[in-house]
C-alpha cells in the first residue's frame, strides 16, 4: 500500500516535470535563435575591449584593425538621407505651380504643346535640386566615418600622444641635473638616463591624454589630438602607453640605480593618477603637476650620484618654482578654453591667487639662486650673473600681477620659455669644481 502511494506520487512528480520541459523547449529554442541573431549583427556592435571596466569608452569601437566612431551622426537640415556611392545623389521637392502672367499665356501655351507629346502633364512642377561635388564632400565631412591609419602615419601620431615637446624639456631637466652632480661624466649612463626618463614621460603624456579625450574635445586648443579626432584607439593608446613605460622604468632601474627608476615610477604614478583627475576637482592640481615637473631633474642628480642630496633638491626647487609663472600666464589666456573642457584652474576660479602665486615664485627664483653656492652647488658668481633674468621675469609677473591682461601675460610666458634654459646654462658654467679636480690641478 505504502509503496503502491509512493510510486503514484513519483509518477505524478515526472509526468510534471515532463511538462516544465516541453514548456520551456520553445524559449531555449527562442533564446538560441537570439544567440545566433546577436553573433550574426554587424561587426560595429560587437563586444569589444570597452566593455571592459578598466577600458571603457564610448566614442569609439574597434572593428577589423579599423576605427569606427559610434556617435550618432549629425541631421542635415537641406539635404535628405542619401546613400554615400559614387552614383549622382539628387533630392526632388515639389513645389505648387505658380500661374504665369497675362502676356506669357501664349509663349507658355506654345512650349507646354512641343513638351506634351513627351513628357506627361501634372498639376505640380517637379523642382530638381543636384548636389554639387562640393556640397557632397561636405556633407560626409560632418557625418561620422571609419578611419584608417596609414603605417606612415604613425611616428607623427605617437609624437603628439607622448607630447615630444614637452618630453623634450622633461628630458633636457634631467641632463641638467645629471651634468650639475658632483661626479665624473658617464656617457653610457647619461644616455641611459635620458632615454629612460623620455620613455616614462612619454608613457605619463599618453595615459593622460587617454583619460581626459571627452574633455579634450571642448577645447580648441586638445581638440586636434589623436585620440580626440580618432586617430588611433584607445587600446592602441594604452598599448603604446605601457610599450614606453616599462621598458623606460627597467632601463632606469637595472641600467641606471634603483632609486632612479623608483622616482620614474613615481612621476608617471603622480602625473596619471593625481594631477589628471585633480584638474578637474581643485586647484591644488597646479602644486601637483609643479611637484611632478620638479622630478626629472632630481632623477638625472640620483643617476649620477645614487643618493639624495641638497643639490638635487636645490635644482627640483628652481623646476618646482618656475612652473608657476610658466603655467599661470600660459592658463590666464586659455580660461576659456579650460572653462569649457571643465578644468578647476587657478585662472578660472581664483584670478587673483593665480597672479599672486606667479609673483611669488618668480622672486622665488632669486632666492634659489642665491642658495645655490651656499650649499656649495655653484660659485657665488651664479646669483650675480643670473640676476638680470631672475630680475627680468620678477618685473613681468609684477606687470602681470597689477594689469591682469592677455598681454602682461603673453610677455611672462614667452619670457619663461627662455628663462629656463638661460638659467641652467648659467648655473652649469658656475658649476663648483669637485675636490678631487682641485686636488688634481695643484
Amino acid at each position: 500500500m505504502y509503496k503502491t502511494q509512493c510510486s503514484r506520487l513519483t509518477g505524478l512528480f515526472g509526468v510534471s516535470i515532463k511538462q516544465k520541459l516541453l514548456g520551456c523547449g520553445p524559449q531555449c529554442k527562442q533564446t538560441a535563435r537570439s544567440l545566433v541573431l546577436l553573433h550574426r549583427r554587424h561587426p560595429s556592435h560587437w563586444m569589444t575591449y570597452q566593455h571592459l571596466n578598466f577600458l571603457k569608452r564610448q566614442y569609439v569601437s574597434k572593428n577589423l584593425g579599423e576605427l569606427q566612431q559610434r556617435a550618432a551622426p549629425k541631421r542635415v537640415a537641406v539635404i535628405a538621407d542619401l546613400d554615400e556611392n559614387d552614383s549622382d545623389e539628387r533630392q526632388v521637392q515639389r513645389i505648387p505651380t505658380i500661374e504665369p502672367a497675362a502676356d506669357e499665356v501664349s509663349s507658355t501655351t506654345e512650349v507646354a504643346q512641343e513638351t506634351s507629346s513627351t513628357v506627361p502633364m501634372s498639376d505640380e512642377t517637379p523642382h530638381m535640386v543636384v548636389e554639387t561635388d562640393e556640397g557632397r564632400e561636405a556633407r560626409l565631412d560632418r557625418q561620422w566615418k571609419q578611419l584608417k591609419v596609414e603605417a606612415t602615419d604613425l611616428p607623427d601620431i605617437y609624437a603628439r600622444l607622448a607630447k615630444f615637446k614637452l618630453t623634450a624639456l622633461v628630458v633636457t631637466t634631467a641632463a641638467a641635473g645629471y651634468a650639475m652632480a658632483p661626479v665624473p661624466f658617464d656617457p653610457a649612463i647619461f644616455l641611459a638616463t635620458c632615454l629612460g626618463t623620455g620613455l616614462a614621460s612619454s608613457a605619463a603624456n599618453s595615459i593622460n591624454q587617454y583619460f581626459e579625450v571627452p574633455f579634450d574635445s571642448n577645447m580648441n586648443r586638445t581638440k586636434n589630438r589623436p585620440l580626440v579626432r580618432g586617430q588611433i584607439s584607445p587600446l592602441h593608446a594604452v598599448a603604446f602607453a605601457l610599450a614606453c613605460g616599462v621598458p623606460g622604468v627597467a632601463l632606469l632601474t637595472y641600467a641606471v640605480n634603483p632609486l632612479t627608476g623608483f622616482l620614474g615610477a613615481l612621476n608617471i604614478l603622480l602625473y596619471t593618477c593625481c594631477y589628471t583627475p585633480l584638474k578637474r576637482l581643485t586647484i591644488a592640481n597646479t602644486w601637483a603637476g609643479a611637484v611632478v615637473g620638479a622630478i626629472p631633474p632630481v632623477m638625472g642628480w640620483t643617476a649620477a650620484t645614487g643618493s639624495l642630496d641638497p643639490g638635487a633638491l636645490l635644482l627640483g626647487g628652481f623646476l618646482y618654482s618656475w612652473q608657476f609663472p610658466h603655467f599661470n600666464a600660459l592658463s590666464w589666456n586659455l580660461r576659456e578654453d579650460y572653462s569649457r573642457g571643465g578644468y578647476r584652474m587657478m585662472s578660472v576660479t581664483h584670478p587673483a591667487l593665480c597672479r599672486r602665486v606667479a609673483l611669488r615664485h618668480s622672486a622665488a627664483l632669486g632666492g634659489l639662486a642665491a642658495a645655490a653656492p651656499i650649499l656649495g652647488i655653484t660659485t657665488w658668481t651664479f646669483p650675480l650673473v643670473s640676476l638680470p633674468i631672475n630680475a627680468y621675469i620678477t618685473l613681468l609677473a609684477f606687470h602681470f600681477y597689477r594689469k591682469g591682461d592677455r598681454a602682461s601675460a603673453r610677455n611672462l610666458f614667452f619670457c619663461s620659455l627662455w628663462h629656463l634654459p638661460m638659467l641652467l646654462l648659467l648655473a652649469l658654467t658656475c658649476k663648483k669644481a669637485r675636490d678631487d679636480d682641485t686636488v688634481s690641478t695643484s
